[in-house]
């Protein structure tokens, strides 16, 4: 195999680098086993068959809903026996409690309701994957400037100036001119 950026043979399998640019070789084989399509896991990418993501989401919100009842009892056992403040009793049982309530909530108010669309999760990986890529070619080149390269191009024809025209001339020369008109 060749390294796709720079075209080093790959000397040994047990190398995921190449040898002469420090390219990452390591998912290569497998894009080339594709056919140039990148394999995209699909439990991350889309929500199980006859589940959205708006019923995926309130199942969540109703699991951490329901964990308050397990959790808040154990939490309260356990400052009873050890003599603690029933603090963490109230932080647990309002953070559960209210945290399950707001995500049933963003469930139904932001996820779609349509089965096979991308859920949060896949979509937070697609956009991470795709800054992976960027970082990984930064041969690629910058945004266009502000300033437009034909500005650095030879001057046009006729605009050719003399040095003298450059030069600002004396004050006295023209004064000088003057007095020789009146005599």
């Amino acid at each position: 195999m060749f390294c796709p950026q720079c075209g080093q043979e790959r000397m040994s399998h047990a190398t995921s680098f190449c040898s002469r640019c420090g390219f990452l070789l390591t998912g290569i084989a497998e894009l080339l086993q594709t056919g140039g399509v990148i394999p995209i896991d699909a439990s991350m990418q889309r929500s199980p068959v006859g589940s959205s993501p708006r019923k995926q989401g309130l199942k969540k919100g109703l699991f951490i809903f329901l964990l308050t009842f397990l959790v808040v009892p154990l939490i309260a056992l356990i400052s009873v026996a050890l003599h603690l403040p029933p603090i963490g009793i109230a932080i647990s049982s309002i953070l559960l409690f209210v945290g399950g309530l707001l995500r049933m909530a963003y469930a139904l108010m932001f996820e779609s309701a349509i089965s096979g669309q991308p859920t949060l999760e896949g979509n937070f990986i697609n956009a991470h994957g795709m800054l992976d890529r960027q970082r990984m070619h930064p041969s690629s080149l910058p945004p266009q400037q502000s300033m437009p390269v034909s500005t650095y191009g030879p001057p046009q024809a006729g605009k050719w100036r003399d040095t003298s025209e450059l030069q600002p001339t004396s004050v006295t020369e023209s004064t000088t001119r003057l007095l020789d008109k009146d005599q």
